[in-house]
């Protein structure tokens, strides 16, 4: 059996849940993603220490490192991508017995980890899924984690190449997916990476929905006043 990892004297955490979803995530992501989701648990652990949060560690690290799973081609399904995501780490979970308050708790921490201005507001487990992940991605929070941390962090799983594959595999959902793009940061992506990628503008959207066809323009003006 592999020796939990150790960054700094601290242990991640090593039951059958985390190795088996840690084995998973070996199989369906290359080695950019794969140490990107890593990554993520490493600072997420690191951010909830530094601000003194109680919080269960496995959850963390099960949603941590699936939290991408709807980027795979295998978990690929209907949804956004963060949905389909939490909604294979449930599979998994459930089929090995996970106390289920808890997989709900992981679900939770994968579909809602790209949500910034929402996520850092629910609890503690969903909130750190988020931030460490958008520390790897973006670099948010990154001085709230030590520099020597980050090296650490880095050698064990570099950075090298993470970029042009997380666009990469955000491309591939956006082309066989493009409507779930709308309201998201993937329409950056779906425009500078998919040919032909092209969603309608939000205020052309509003201003004709069935209420338009249907019933008319809607009032204006004083016509709305007190509607």
């Amino acid at each position: 059996m592999q020796a939990p990892v150790s960054i700094a004297g601290i242990l991640a955490p090593d039951t059958a849940y985390t190795r088996k979803a840690s084995d998973l995530v070996a199989r369906v992501h290359n080695r950019e993603m794969l140490n990107h989701v890593h990554r993520s648990w490493w600072f997420a652990d690191f951010l909830g220490r530094k601000r003194g949060l109680t919080y269960d560690r496995e959850v963390v690290y099960l949603a941590s490192v699936m939290h991408d799973l709807g980027l795979a081609e295998p978990f690929h399904a209907d949804k956004r991508f963060e949905v389909d995501g939490a909604d294979a780490a449930r599979s998994t979970l459930r089929a090995d017995g996970f106390d289920e308050e808890r997989v709900q708790t992981v679900w939770d921490a994968i579909a809602f980890h790209s949500s910034i201005g929402i996520a850092e507001y629910k609890a503690p487990e969903i909130a750190l899924v988020h931030m460490g992940s958008h520390l790897d991605v973006l670099g948010f929070y990154y001085d709230e984690v030590t520099p020597a941390l980050i090296d650490d962090t880095l050698q064990l799983y570099p950075r090298v190449g993470f970029a042009a594959a997380f666009q990469a595999a955000l491309a591939e959902v956006i082309r066989k997916k493009p409507l779930l793009a709308a309201g998201t940061g993937l329409v950056d992506i779906g425009h500078r990476h998919v040919p032909g990628f092209h969603l309608p503008n939000g205020c052309d959207l509003l201003e004709n929905t069935v209420f338009e066809s249907r019933h008319g323009h809607a009032r204006s003006g004083s016509d709305t006043a007190g509607v």
